[in-house]
């Protein structure tokens, strides 16, 4: 950066001169901003006699002396949310702080009118609404080219261009906007999901201002760049800043993001008694206590959010999560319903909306949920993974393939994403990708230990045996792999088999006797030993439809119990494992395989499958069943298939209703961000059913 160090009494002077500008402007949000960055350096002494004076001299620039009046009754008029009022005083200013204030209120005019009129939230954009936008944007525009916008408002142009989906053009008058007002930050805010790569944040041309830090470390947590945005969030408490709160918050959510669940509840916690009436990422916060299914200390925070103030979204969230740890998913989707009915752009509760609809099995109301999700931002890659686990319960797999896809683009680090690419490519019969992607999810760190068994599952299925029984080796000796008996038994039995056909009758034993702990294996575990000690001792034998060359007398098969058995465990000297070559090392990540999709659905969704009891030669493909996983290819491993069109567009939005038992109607048109060319085939069309979500009034 051009800025290395920034003399804190400089930018304390800098933050609260931005407070005044933004409050003469009704910019709330701003100056909330502001104001808490500026008690964060309230150790920092700036206050003299010339600081007084010039206060007053201050509140009034950028108004006419004629205008006062006017202006000071508009803006009471604004702060009461009567735009309609405070934009008509105000239609003749001439002066820039009553000018801005008029356009301003026009717009929140325009969006008050949208909230207040919206009886159904899966509406988040209508034709009036979009006419009313395109007015205030006629009247942008030629000020624009008159060069009679500040950089105050290139921000109200910029949001404008940016609801009417003109990202391009947004993007370019956010930057000038913030080359003008450096200090507004709301402007930060709008342009940051519109930025979709590190090399483009980068190339960014602010000038040096020191506000560019806090961009880069708010940007870099948005695209998932959790270790950068912590470095960078380090360094400016280094610089002076290490009691603002926003800056504690950015950085729990960053180890949210990392699923570093423990440190995230803690900085959390440190928050909650610094400033116990704050709500800001108490949402996120609650996702957390949801993770680690805390019930008691998720009640305590719900009632305190609900004493604090029942009416944010927010807290409607947090009652949400309450009554899903609850399994109530009927009253949980009712508040996150009642969440969006205050702020249909909340992102929160559209993605939780369709993890609970998930639960009820309503796969149509879901789809509609997540889809929802990604129109308020395009990088949502949970609502990406959850259109994906949607598609799949359907078994239209090609559109699961595609919503995996961006998934991964969106998280290329995440093994979930690429597992659930593994499984979806299994399921195609394009064994050769599916195998790419579970190796690269071992080698990113495989967050559920699951991806090396479907390897060697997989490898089983195509017939190369030795590199199925490294796999095996290799999951086996994985010690997550003991939370999933039946997968890690039937490793051991492929592995004693494998070996058994090999001649190597101490591998084969030690494997064969680790399943006389399973109820199911027990019986065919006991079968392979005796048929072990028969080769060892020369007998001439054929058993499990493997023959040698003689009949296997009724005499030979075993018909022994626990108590007969011929070979206890102390005969054999079992060998080492060292011999065993392992393909790939699993590091830990500290997450439970076989979590229930309850307990992680708010970090991402997951398939789990079970391994059902198989034969020596065949292994049948693991059932499906709701929980959350997953995550997408690197840049260097190709996932475009030949069975995917050139189109780029993806299936189009559709009412839907809570009815469990409604059809689905396949989707047509819409767009995602950072996904490749690629469209779900059109073979797997279904008839087209309406269903709507009902919308919860508040009480």
């Amino acid at each position: 950066m051009e800025d290395d160090f920034f003399n804190v009494l400089d930018a304390k002077r800098e933050l609260r001169q931005g407070i005044v500008e933004c409050q003469k402007r009704g910019l709330v949000y701003s100056v909330k901003w502001l104001a808490e960055m500026c008690h964060g350096l309230a150790d920092v002494d700036i206050d003299g006699e010339d600081e007084k004076d010039n206060f007053g001299i201050k509140m009034l620039e950028g108004i006419a002396p004629k205008e006062y009046d006017n202006y000071f009754l508009a803006k009471s008029y604004f702060d009461v949310r009567e735009y309609d009022r405070a934009a008509h005083l105000v239609r003749n200013a001439t002066s820039p702080v009553p000018r801005f204030l008029h356009l301003y209120a026009t717009y929140m005019a325009v969006e008050k009118r949208r909230l207040d009129s919206t009886t159904d939230q899966s509406n988040l954009n209508d034709s009036g609404h979009f006419k009313d936008l395109g007015e205030i944007l006629v009247t942008l525009r030629a000020e624009h080219s008159r060069n009679n916008l500040d950089g105050y408002g290139m921000y109200l142009y910029g949001v404008v261009l940016k609801a009417l989906n003109l990202n391009q053009a947004a993007q370019q008058i956010f930057v000038q906007s913030i080359r003008l007002v450096p200090m507004l930050w709301s402007s930060y805010v709008e342009l940051a999901p519109l930025i979709e790569e590190k090399e483009k944040l980068q190339a960014l041309n602010f000038g040096g201002h020191w506000m560019k830090r806090f961009f880069i470390a708010h940007a870099y947590i948005e695209m998932y760049l959790n270790d950068e945005g912590l470095k960078a969030y380090e360094d400016l408490q280094a610089a002076g800043f290490r009691d603002c709160v926003y800056v504690t918050s950015q950085m729990a959510l960053a180890y949210h993001n990392k699923r570093d669940v423990d440190k995230a509840i803690e900085i959390f916690q440190v928050l909650q008694e610094a400033d116990p009436y704050r709500l800001d990422n108490v949402d996120t916060y609650s996702n957390l206590l949801f993770v680690k299914e805390l019930k008691t200390e998720m009640a305590e925070l719900a009632h305190k959010a609900v004493g604090i103030n029942k009416y944010r979204p927010e807290t409607c969230c947090v009652i949400g999560n309450y009554y899903s740890i609850r399994s109530d998913h009927q009253m949980a989707i009712m508040y996150f319903q009642r969440a969006l009915k205050l702020n249909p752009k909340y992102l929160a509760a559209w993605t939780l909306m369709g993890h609970e609809f998930m639960e009820l099995k309503n796969t149509n109301a879901a789809i509609q949920s997540y889809r929802k999700a990604v129109e308020v931002n395009k990088r949502d890659y949970r609502a990406w993974y959850g259109l994906g686990q949607a598609y799949e319960i359907l078994k239209m797999h090609y559109y699961s393939l595609y919503y995996f896809k961006i998934a991964h683009q969106l998280r290329p680090y995440d093994s979930r994403m690429l597992v659930a690419l593994g499984e979806t490519y299994e399921k195609l019969d394009k064994c050769q990708n599916a195998i790419k992607c579970y190796s690269k999810a071992c080698d990113v760190g495989d967050i559920e230990g699951i991806a090396m068994y479907k390897m060697a599952n997989l490898h089983e299925k195509l017939g190369d045996y030795d590199l199925a029984a490294n796999c095996y080796a290799t999951y086996c000796d994985d010690e997550r792999a003991a939370t999933d008996k039946q997968s890690l038994y039937h490793g051991y039995m492929t592995l004693a088999n494998f070996y058994e056909n090999k001649g190597e009758y101490d591998r084969a034993s030690y494997y064969a006797y680790k399943c006389l702990e399973s109820d199911d294996r027990k019986s065919e575990a006991k079968s392979l030993l005796k048929t072990i000690e028969n080769k060892r001792s020369g007998k001439i034998i054929a058993i499990r439809g493997v023959s040698t060359g003689c009949s296997l007398s009724k005499a030979n098969v075993d018909t022994s119990s626990d108590d007969d058995m011929d070979m206890e465990l102390s005969d054999y000297k079992f060998p080492s494992l060292d011999y065993l070559g392992k393909s790939r090392i699993l590091p830990g990540t500290g997450n439970e395989p076989g979590s229930s999709f309850k307990s992680t659905h708010r970090t991402a969704t997951n398939v789990n499958e079970a391994a059902s009891t198989s034969t020596r030669a065949t292994l049948e493909p693991l059932s499906v069943t709701i929980a959350r996983r997953r995550a997408p290819l690197t840049d260097d491993m190709s996932l475009s298939e030949s069975e995917l069109t050139s189109n780029t567009s993806i299936p189009t939005t559709y009412t839907v209703s809570t009815n469990t038992n409604s059809r689905h109607n396949l989707p047509t048109t819409t767009t995602a961000a950072n996904a490749s060319s690629t469209n779900p085939a059109d073979d797997e069309d279904e008839d087209t059913h309406s269903m709507e979500i009902s919308s919860i009034s508040i009480d």
